[in-house]
């Protein structure tokens, strides 16, 4: 329990907190060069915490899991190892090259299916609200 506390403090402060400061200095001097690093850290990072959302119900029994976890993002942040920058190079890019039209084409479905469905829901969410309004004012007067 201990570990997996600590594990989130760990992982909060030095793979989200100190990597937005770095972020946020690198936009600031418009260093390219860091911009273009701490980007490839973000997309790494963000799939890692997607996938850690599942493999903490899934793996957290096995010994050692969150200090694995808090080692593997010092290594993603070394700039001795590089590490995210070797995730991104070796593993992200080629996929993400790989399957950008379906992705892009699943992204802009999800955008119209959304907002029809959002104002299907709202459409519908409004005339219940209506007919709960009109059915109370009808009861409140007919007991009156």
């Amino acid at each position: 329990m201990v570990s997996a506390i600590l594990s989130r403090v760990v992982i909060l402060v030095f793979g989200t907190l100190y990597p937005a400061y770095a972020s946020y200095k690198a936009v600031k001097t418009k260093n390219v060069k860091e911009y273009v690093k701490w980007m490839m850290y973000w997309i790494v990072f963000a799939l890692f915490c997607a996938a850690e959302t599942f493999a903490d119900v899934f793996l957290s029994w096995i010994p050692f899991y969150y200090e694995i976890k808090i080692i593997f993002v010092f290594w993603l942040l070394s700039p001795v190892t590089r590490g995210s920058s070797f995730i991104y190079r070796k593993f992200v890019h080629p996929n993400l090259a790989k399957r950008e039209k379906e992705i892009d084409e699943a992204i802009a479905q999800a955008r119209t299916k959304g907002y029809s469905t959002l104002m299907t829901l709202g459409h519908r969410g409004l005339t219940y609200a209506t007919n709960v309004v009109v059915n109370t004012a009808i009861k409140v007067s007919d007991s009156v």
